[in-house]
């Protein structure tokens, strides 16, 4: 999937991550997709729970799509309840 990071990209290098580790847990063949986002309040992102070999642990992605094109919104090391649904596949 291309994610287009150019709106947020300097945003999530704030919690050390970039585009391409955001990428590779998107990538990720077993990850956990979530459509819409459980935490969403407007109900239009979707959450994707993926490992990133090159970060070593798994992150969390937010991403919405407008006009066909998906942009990232945010994307952190995933905390324990996250971890714990993409282990179980919740």
């Amino acid at each position: 999937m291309a994610v287009d990071w150019s709106k947020r990209g300097e945003y999530i290098a704030k919690r050390g991550m970039t585009p391409a580790i955001a990428n590779e847990a998107l990538a990720d063949p077993d990850a956990l997709v979530q459509v819409p986002d459980p935490a969403s309040q407007s109900g239009v992102s979707d959450r994707t729970i993926g490992y990133s070999p090159t970060f070593g642990v798994l992150i969390t992605v937010i991403t919405v799509e407008d006009d066909g094109v998906v942009y990232g919104v945010n994307a952190w090391p995933s905390n324990r309840a996250d971890t714990r649904k993409y282990e179980r596949q919740e």
